[in-house]
């Protein structure tokens, strides 16, 4: 009798965007003249840059020759790509970030379930709330938690976003030995301040703990007072690992390429006591599991560090930030407390009733779908979250609709 790994039962019945999709397709199915428009799943909608497009070619036209063909790459990444990542991303800014302390990888959302495996299984959890929903899923999968007791799961110090603080937790008085963070954060489209970091950073010293820093949305950060990675806090460099993606910094969702950043003076402990590298560790879990980033795609996401490419994939973020501000704007005008979508490309708007119940009414009333808060976490109830990640015309459309649903 094979035996199953039983923590995957702990699990909530779906996962929060498959239910959703079930919900959209049963409408849809029941109402086919009647177009739905989707802002709901972050996921984008314009083309690639013309430069990645370029490179991506200039890539496959090299596998055609055999002088120029790549077999295997190294499983960390091309010297090209984490050059340029290092170069551009961290010591432009004053980051003390090398090459080889960056792992390129197909997705952040792999790196941050990954991630967990070179910890113990017993460690202490800190994980916000709302939350996207792989931080906990796979804690839970690796059986780091207790049973899903009144939509919490048991052995989580859960991190409240709320209304209250701005939607930006502050250190908990418990100590844990895993942080999970994500600035600007999704669902809530909430930035945190250099200040704000820096107390992270001190808690994780003083409890000899991780941060996982998520900072896949840092290029839509436009306040020049608010961080866009954790290290540019001092101290971090011994405290944090970082996960950035190329997936909406450059519509790389449909290509696959992120990276993780694990600096090579980031220690963890053995039961005895004894200092090891988290950066060895990851190290060989990155070469045994992973096979490397498709090279046409490496040097596709190369090609945004160029003079063209900064240029294109701020073009396209400055688009998607300005739906976001037709979005907050429009929703704000509607009588809705909203945060996000100034440094971010998601609006979370406090609806004042069941995040579900809001959910349908837009589905059903306007067909336009949004994310209903409930879904990221109990904080996440009484919000939805509404995604910039569509055309213009779509976005003017679906906010006419929600307008004539809401009167």
């Amino acid at each position: 009798m094979i035996r199953i790994n039983e923590n995957f039962t702990k699990l909530k019945a779906s996962y929060l965007f498959s239910d959703i999709a079930r919900r959209v397709s049963s409408y849809v199915a029941a109402n086919p003249t009647k177009p739905v428009i989707r802002l709901g799943i972050g996921d984008v909608t314009e083309p690639l840059p013309p430069v990645c497009v370029e490179a991506l070619h200039a890539g496959a036209d090299e596998m055609a020759r055999r002088e120029t063909f790549k077999g295997y790459g190294p499983e960390q990444g091309y010297a090209f790509l984490r050059e340029a990542i290092a170069q551009h991303d961290y010591t432009a800014r004053g980051c003390a970030i090398q090459a080889d302390e960056i792992f390129v990888s197909d997705g952040s959302k792999c790196d941050c379930g990954n991630i967990q495996e070179i910890f113990a299984a017993d460690i202490r959890l800190a994980i916000p709330d709302p939350v996207y929903p792989v931080y906990v899923d796979t804690n839970v999968m690796a059986g780091r938690t207790g049973a899903n007791v009144d939509g919490r799961y048991q052995g989580i110090t859960y991190l409240e976003s709320t209304p209250e603080n701005g939607y930006v937790p502050g250190v908990p008085n418990a100590a844990a030995d895993l942080i999970y963070l994500c600035f600007p954060n999704n669902p809530t489209g909430a930035v945190a301040t250099k200040a704000q970091l820096t107390e992270w950073v001190r808690y994780a010293k003083k409890n000899h703990a991780v941060v996982l820093f998520d900072s896949a949305y840092e290029a839509y950060i436009r306040n020049p007072e608010i961080p866009h990675s954790i290290y540019e806090i001092e101290g971090a460099r011994e405290v944090a690992i970082e996960f950035r993606s190329f997936s909406k910094t450059a519509g790389f969702t449909g290509t696959r390429c992120a990276y993780t950043v694990v600096p090579k003076s980031l220690m963890g402990y053995d039961a005895a006591g004894n200092a090891h590298s988290l950066h060895a560790l990851w190290t060989r879990r990155h070469t045994t599991k992973f096979n490397g980033v498709a090279y046409p795609i490496q040097k596709a996401a190369a090609a945004i560090y160029t003079d063209a490419g900064k240029q294109q994939t701020r073009a396209l973020i400055d688009f998607y930030l300005a739906n976001a501000r037709l979005i907050r704007e429009a929703m704000t005008k509607l009588g809705f407390k909203c945060i996000g979508g100034d440094n971010a490309p998601y609006i979370w708007v406090n609806t004042g009733r069941d995040s579900w119940e809001f959910f349908d009414l837009l589905l059903n009333q306007a067909q336009v779908v949004c994310t209903p808060g409930a879904g990221f976490g109990k904080c996440g109830e009484g919000h939805v979250r509404i995604s910039a990640f569509n055309s213009r015309e779509n976005v003017e459309t679906a906010l006419q609709r929600i307008a004539q649903a809401l009167k």
